[in-house]
């Protein structure tokens, strides 16, 4: 990455995953969902997926298709999650 992107500091993009974990964190509570029940609309079977995502734990994220569902289901702008 450091050759395609030199300007680039990896800790930006740290930060900018961090910051949609914690809207997507936030949203999902404002929203009154569990973390279970999010995760089973969103096709996944426990809490650990979306928990690693919200806390950015073992750098772990959501991708679009994540964040397309989870706006659907949540009923916000997905330009939410990048605020």
């Amino acid at each position: 990455m450091d050759d395609i992107f030199p300007n680039i500091d990896k800790s930006d993009l740290d930060t900018f995953y961090k910051r949609i974990g914690n809207n997507a964190k936030k949203i999902r509570k404002e929203k009154n969902i569990t973390q279970l029940e999010l995760a089973i609309l969103i096709g996944h079977r426990t809490t650990s997926f979306l928990s690693n995502c919200e806390n950015y734990k073992n750098r772990e994220h959501f991708n679009l298709e994540h964040l397309f569902l989870m706006a659907k289901i949540l009923k916000v702008d997905i330009i939410d999650f990048f605020k």
